[in-house]
């Protein structure tokens, strides 16, 4: 073996198994699926506090998964070995929202679709899906559900702030109720008339009830 047998390996070979148009091609859509997939994230997001470093994960996800592809592709033993390397991975950060997840797999295959070269689907795939999140998910409910956590002295108070609840709301639900010597606390999911928040007012001035606060509530209880 002498040192022109060094460079002949398969390493230096893989170097032109891919062309630089395929390369740039790749990553220019993929950011662009990427920033509409970032984009229509954005304007279905229904949470309580907007996280732009999740946004901008989308945008790498998306471009990240369709290098990886791109270079899988071109080579067998490279698949293989990255498989080896992605088992080891473990991802710990909980997800709250399920639909945070459907955002995080459409990122992943959009970039998988992408560098197999099935570019139209790539597109119109994506177009369809962003269509479909902006038609259901900014679909308002004519009664947005809230949260309001009551605090009692005793259980005549409980009573009566109840039924003034019930009189001012359109549908009320106790989620959750504890209680201890001298103190009642509950969560109940209420549905306003119009919005009308304004009862919360009355309710915190009534005699027994310690506060009153009411909260948004996106329909998912958490305990």
């Amino acid at each position: 073996m002498n040192f022109n047998d060094i460079f002949k390996s398969s390493f230096l070979e893989n170097v032109s198994s891919i062309s630089v148009l395929d390369m740039l091609l790749t990553i220019v859509l993929s950011f662009g699926i990427g920033l509409f997939i970032f984009l229509i994230y954005k304007k279905t997001y229904r949470g309580v506090m907007y996280s732009a470093g999740f946004g901008t994960t989308l945008i790498a996800l998306t471009m990240i998964t369709s290098i990886v592809i791109l270079a899988v592709t071109s080579n067998v033993v490279l698949s293989l070995g990255m498989v080896g390397a992605l088992s080891i991975v473990r991802f710990r950060t909980a997800i709250k929202d399920p639909l945070d997840i459907a955002f995080l797999f459409w990122s992943i295959g959009a970039g998988i679709i992408l560098a197999a070269g099935m570019i139209p689907l790539a597109i119109i795939g994506s177009v369809c899906i962003g269509l479909m999140l902006l038609v259901f998910v900014n679909q308002k409910s004519n009664t947005h559900p809230y949260m309001v956590v009551l605090k009692c002295e005793s259980h005549d108070a409980e009573v009566k702030a109840r039924e003034f609840i019930a009189k001012n709301v359109i549908r009320s639900t106790v989620k959750s109720k504890s209680a201890v010597k001298g103190a009642i606390e509950m969560n109940i999911e209420v549905r306003l008339k119009k919005d009308d928040t304004d009862f919360i007012n009355i309710l915190s001035e009534m005699h027994g009830v310690n506060s009153a606060v009411i909260v948004s509530y996106n329909g998912d209880y958490m305990g």
